[in-house]
């Protein structure tokens, strides 16, 4: 806790002062982020951090794993499908990213096994992309850890289009969705594309 005050202290010395017309701003205003980005709770992986990204521009939700349980309006406590409402009914997001990312330990515990410790909430949890294991598991070996980090994201993207009011603007052009992959062994972020494959970002804009 004593680094965290400390941090806190650096904030409030250093960029508390360079942001403060823009913590006001927000404060007057409300906030309006044009991108929602659901992460994993790891905390080596920081959206924010990724996309440069300054307060006020992405609305965030991370869970274990990215992963999006289906639409189940059931009546009982859905942390992330809640978030999820908030940001497309009220916010009104046009981008929503799934973002995954190297050596995910949500995606080793789907592959070798959720350790006994987490059984009471990790294993069920894990068990959304329960779907994906089969084949990531006829993957090269060395090849599943990525493989299942993918298919992470494919059945987040998957899962967000049984929610009616995701899937209504996708249709109608006011939401777009979009898959990603941060590698935080060599700082790489890959996108989805719509051939079902991960390329990585040019880390320089195109020419003319």
């Amino acid at each position: 806790m004593d680094q965290l005050i400390a941090g806190y202290r650096r904030f409030r010395a250093v960029a508390w002062p360079q942001r403060r017309e823009l913590f006001e701003g927000l404060a007057r205003h409300g906030q309006r982020p044009r991108a929602m980005v659901l992460a994993c709770s790891d905390s080596r992986v920081d959206p924010a951090m990724i996309f440069d990204a300054r307060p006020g521009e992405m609305f965030i939700i991370r869970n274990v794993a990215n992963l999006v349980p289906p639409w189940a309006p059931d009546g009982a406590c859905h942390g992330t499908s809640a978030a999820l409402e908030f940001g497309v009914r009220a916010l009104e997001v046009r981008d929503l990213i799934v973002l995954g990312h190297g050596l995910c330990g949500g995606v080793q515990a789907l592959l070798d096994g959720v350790p006994p410790p987490l059984g009471e909430f990790v294993a069920p949890w894990i068990g959304l992309a329960a779907r994906a294991r089969s084949g990531v598991l006829r993957c090269d070996p060395a090849e599943r850890q990525r493989e299942g980090e993918y298919a992470t994201v494919h059945v987040s993207l998957e899962n967000l289009m049984t929610f009616p009011w995701i899937a209504e603007p996708v249709a109608a052009g006011r939401l777009t969705l979009h898959g990603a992959h941060f590698d935080i062994r060599t700082g790489v972020l890959a996108l989805l594309g719509t051939d079902g494959h991960f390329a990585p970002v040019q880390t320089a804009p195109p020419g003319p």
